[in-house]
C-alpha cells in the first residue's frame, strides 16, 4: 500500500508525542481518519458529536495535561464551529492544533460544496501560524512548526490540508536543496527568570502590604511550596483561580477555595 499524507501525518504527531485527537469525520479529513485506523502506533481517536466540541475537549486537554490538544474537522461547516473552542484557548493561552480538511485544490475558488476560504477564516484566532499545504513536501514542515509555534507561544495554531494532498504519496524526507525546508521534532521550554529589579519590586509591594490576599491561577502550577511559604510569612489567605485549583490542596488553614463564577437567571413566563 502507498505510503500516504495522511499516514505521515499520523506517525509525524505520534512522534511528537500526541496521544488523542478530538474531532468529527467529514470528507475533507477522511483519509486522515482512515490513516489513524490502519496506523501501527495509533492516536486516539475521540469521535465528539459536533465539532464545538472536539475543540474544547482540545483545549481542555491542553489545560488539565500541558500537552498540545488537538482537533480535527472537516472543511466548511464543519470548520467554522471549531472557532468557539479555539477562542476559548486563545483566550486561555492554551496550545491548540486544529488539522482542518479541505476540497480539493482544484475545487477551491469555484464556488464548490463547502468551499470555504479557511486561511481567512482562522486567521484571527490562530493567526501566529496558520498555512494550507498545497503539495507533500511541505506537510513536514507545517506539522513540526505548528506544534513548536503552539508549544512556544501558548496559543492556536492551524494547518489545512486539501484531501487531494492527504491522498498523495507521502515525502518524509524533504531534498535538501534551494527551496525546500527540512525540519525536526522537538521543543525546549526556556527557563524566564524575573530580573532582580523586578523581584525587589514585587517584594516591596508584598512587605507594604498590612492585609495580603493572594489569588493564584495557572501560573502558579509547579510553585506549591513557595506559595505556601509567602503565605505564612505574610499571614496572607489564598484563593485559587478555576485553572489553579490544583496549586494548594483546600486542607490548608489559609486557603479559601476555588473562586465560582455566580450567574442570576430570571424567567419570564
Amino acid at each position: 500500500m502507498t505510503y500516504k499524507v495522511s499516514d505521515f501525518v499520523v506517525e509525524r504527531l505520534v512522534d511528537w508525542g500526541i496521544n488523542r485527537i478530538y474531532g468529527y469525520p467529514g470528507d475533507g479529513i477522511n483519509p486522515i481518519l482512515t490513516a489513524l485506523g490502519r496506523a501501527d502506533r495509533p492516536i486516539k481517536f475521540v469521535q465528539v458529536r459536533h465539532e464545538v466540541m472536539g475543540a474544547f475537549m482540545a483545549c481542555a486537554h491542553a489545560k488539565f495535561t500541558g500537552e498540545v490538544g488537538v482537533c480535527l474537522s472537516t472543511s466548511g461547516p464543519g470548520a467554522i464551529q471549531l472557532l468557539n473552542g479555539l477562542y476559548d484557548a486563545k483566550m486561555d493561552h492554551q496550545p491548540v492544533l486544529a488539522i482542518i480538511g479541505q476540497q480539493p485544490r482544484s475545487a477551491l475558488g469555484t464556488s464548490y460544496l463547502q468551499d470555504v476560504d479557511l486561511q481567512a477564516l482562522f486567521n484571527d484566532v490562530a493567526h501566529e501560524y496558520v498555512n494550507v499545504a498545497t503539495v507533500p513536501t511541505q506537510v513536514r514542515h507545517l506539522i513540526d512548526r505548528s506544534l513548536r509555534i503552539a508549544k512556544a507561544e501558548r496559543t492556536v495554531s492551524c494547518i489545512i490540508l486539501p484531501n487531494d494532498v492527504q491522498n498523495m504519496p507521502a515525502v518524509p524526507h524533504p531534498e535538501r536543496k534551494h527551496g525546500k525546508t527540512f525540519s525536526g521534532i522537538g521543543y525546549s521550554f526556556p527557563s524566564i527568570v524575573p530580573s532582580n529589579a523586578e523581584l525587589k519590586k514585587a517584594a516591596d509591594v508584598l512587605n507594604e502590604g498590612t492585609k495580603v490576599a493572594i489569588l493564584v491561577g495557572a501560573g502558579a502550577l509547579g510553585a506549591t511550596n513557595e506559595i505556601v511559604e509567602v503565605a505564612n510569612k505574610l499571614g496572607a489567605g489564598v484563593a485559587k483561580a478555576l485553572l489553579g485549583k490544583a496549586v494548594l490542596p483546600d486542607d490548608l488553614p489559609f486557603v479559601t477555595g476555588s473562586m465560582s463564577v455566580n450567574h442570576n437567571w430570571s424567567v419570564s413566563r
